[in-house]
């Protein structure tokens, strides 16, 4: 782990139900800045993913993307977050006929954000990663629930 500092792995942020969701930018498929204030008086549903074009990663966005139309029946966009490019999501979108917004967050910065960044641990050797979560807000910016 010596490319990561030792302050990365310590520092651990813990969202609850009714937090204020933390704000954040990033560039989305398209290379369009997306914020999270843009979403305000709609539903969001923020889930983070480690990488496109794993199996569990690609079973959980086609989850998502199935149910799109119904998410937005009930004003609830979707945005899934992983450590990929904005190339990378562009191929996983197309490959797998993804619906919903992908944000590239290669800084790592959303995830730390959300306390999502963690050390995680295959096959005897520690890492930092992400941990597969999911957090749904509310139209005032909320977080309603958390998954995890």
């Amino acid at each position: 782990m010596s490319e990561f500092s030792k302050a990365d792995i310590e520092r651990k942020i813990t969202l609850e139900v009714g937090d204020k969701a933390p704000e954040f930018e990033a560039l989305n498929q398209d290379g369009v800045k997306v914020a999270l204030k843009d979403f305000i008086g709609k539903n969001v549903v923020l889930y983070f993913y480690p990488k496109d074009n794993t199996p569990g990663c690609t079973t959980e966005a086609c989850e998502f993307s199935a149910n799109y139309d119904q998410f937005i029946k009930n004003d609830t966009v979707i945005i899934g977050v992983s450590p990929d490019s904005v190339k990378s999501h562009v191929g996983f979108i197309a490959k797998q006929n993804l619906k919903h917004i992908l944000l590239s967050d290669e800084d790592k910065e959303i995830s730390k954000l959300y306390g999502v960044w963690q050390v995680k641990k295959n096959y005897g050797k520690e890492y930092l990663g992400i941990a597969r979560s999911t957090f749904v807000i509310g139209k005032d910016g909320k977080i309603v629930k958390i998954y995890k």
